[in-house]
């Protein structure tokens, strides 16, 4: 194999025609710079310079090496100055894939403030819910991922499909806790209940339902049979703010979290808190190598940031 610091010695040598000369533009000593050639004609197997009075003369295939070696040299040189921009974050790209209140709430904040600290790092994101999100994760599609699971329902069992922080679902991965996100009922401003701060989801048992994402609707109904009902689901949506926007033309209940309400003005609507209590625990998961990754640390770092910003405002 051929090492760099051997053709640096080769061209050294080629250029003022002597082992001594080279040690003095090199600066370590001529018998250094005999070891280094011996090595590097082992590597080759075959001669490469050849003694003429009191200089050297390159051999043919010296010449060879020595014209490879300005442009290898150079590439090596041009690797390592990117190579050092990204592990110094001058430079770096990271992928990031968050589901949609996430993206309004977290992801803003987080991505300005690591513009103006790393302005030479970049970020792409995309919108997926998890668990597609975490498969994008996993098939090597983006370097992090946004993602949230439900806790154990209220009264014990198993939060199934929708996850909880006891299943293992993601334990091949680095789990970066970020938030707690508390589910709050959504309500017609002039619904009968809307005139309270607080109710139990038993109490709209009876009412048509709009509903989320497939995750949080899986939820939504475990939470519900728990209460002893089945949900009449009249609406099934994605988007929160037609979730809102249903609810404020008094054509259904719902139940949200709270990051989604943060970023949507709930005109029409009424929001109270649910109890007994309903939570998701909001992450950012990346795989254990690109955890290694300065410009992906970064990201995570400033993800936390945001999240403890958010956590601030609530309280």
């Amino acid at each position: 194999m051929i090492e760099a610091r051997h053709l640096r010695v080769l061209r050294a040598v080629a250029a003022t025609g002597s082992f001594s000369a080279a040690g003095r533009e090199l600066g370590c000593t001529q018998p250094a710079v005999s070891q280094q050639m011996k090595a590097l004609e082992a590597s080759v197997g075959t001669p490469l310079l050849v003694r003429s009075g009191r200089e050297m003369r390159l051999t043919q295939a010296g010449e060879a090496l020595v014209r490879h070696a300005a442009g290898i040299l150079s590439g090596l040189t041009a690797a390592e100055e990117e190579v050092a921009a990204i592990a110094g974050l001058r430079a770096g790209r990271v992928r990031l894939v968050s589901f949609p209140s996430g993206s309004s709430t977290l992801v803003p904040t987080a991505l300005a403030a690591l513009r103006a600290a790393h302005p030479g790092t970049r970020v792409s994101l995309e919108e997926a819910e998890p668990p597609q999100s975490v498969e994008l994760l996993r098939e090597g599609d983006c370097d992090i991922a946004l993602a949230f699971r439900y806790e154990r329902a209220p009264g014990g069992g198993d939060a199934g499909d929708t996850g909880s922080a006891a299943d293992g679902e993601w334990d091949d991965l680095v789990v970066r806790p970020l938030l707690k996100d508390r589910l709050v009922a959504l309500v017609p401003e002039r619904h009968p209940l809307a005139r309270g701060e607080s109710l139990a989801i038993g109490d709209l048992a009876a009412e048509p339902w709009i509903a989320g994402c497939p995750r949080c609707r899986g939820q939504l109904v475990q939470v519900c049979e728990r209460a002893g009902f089945t949900p009449r689901i009249d609406f099934a949506t994605d988007d929160y703010p037609a979730v809102v926007g249903l609810v404020g033309a008094g054509l259904g209940v719902a139940v949200l979290p709270q990051l989604a309400i943060e970023s949507v003005r709930p005109r029409g609507a009424r929001v109270l808190t649910l109890e007994p209590a309903v939570r998701r625990e909001i992450v950012a998961l990346t795989l254990p190598d690109l955890a290694q990754v300065p410009a992906v640390t970064a990201t995570l770092e400033q993800l936390g940031r945001a999240a403890a910003r958010s956590g601030d405002v609530r309280q």
